[in-house]
């Protein structure tokens, strides 16, 4: 589907998902080639606020931002997180046996007004911008495979559940994108 500047894949009108940290205890922020995709405005934030945020990063985060920066550059060219040296993002942290984004936490406890990159925000849901276009596309990560059947079991599609990040990042056509799921 095409709407104004947006091309959605189809697959997002029927999908369903729900994080399910009881089976994958936060692996999102574990696992993978690279850290997080960060968009240039999400640099300067990390850059100009790290004070509000490093003391609560664990000794390895601190080291790899020591170390490389509040961002790194992957092999693809992109802008994203620094990993610490056992492949974790630098901003993950450990609570209850699971990996949780430092600042969705202080987010969460009102210590931050930043919840988290928009790509971890947004996922699975995963934006590539083209010339004029942001294209939105399903990422079926196998460590999400119960996040598709609690989604599916609960009945909350796709994009409800990341109905907030839509909202962030696309705010006027959010409705327009919601209006369009298959019940």
């Amino acid at each position: 589907m095409i709407l104004d500047n947006l091309i959605i894949d189809n697959e997002l009108f029927s999908s369903y998902f729900a994080c399910d940290l009881d089976k994958c205890h936060g692996i999102c922020c574990v696992e993978g080639e690279a850290g997080a995709p960060l968009e240039k405005d999400e640099i300067t934030w990390l850059q100009e606020n790290i004070d509000s945020y490093y003391d609560f990063l664990d000794n390895d985060g601190k080291k790899s931002i020591d170390k490389m920066g509040v961002y790194v550059i992957d092999v693809q060219g992109d802008l994203v997180t620094p990993l610490k040296s056992n492949g974790e993002c630098a901003y993950a942290l450990k609570e209850n046996n699971c990996s949780i984004c430092v600042f969705q936490k202080l987010y969460n406890e009102g210590v931050l007004d930043f919840y988290k990159p928009i790509s971890c925000h947004l996922y699975p849901i995963r934006v590539y911008k083209l010339i004029g276009f942001y294209h939105l596309t399903l990422n079926r990560w196998h460590t999400c495979t119960g996040a598709f059947d609690l989604g599916k079991r609960q009945k909350i599609p796709v994009l409800y559940f990341v109905k907030d990040a839509l909202q962030r990042q696309f705010p006027d056509q959010v409705d327009k994108i919601l209006k369009n799921i298959k019940k």
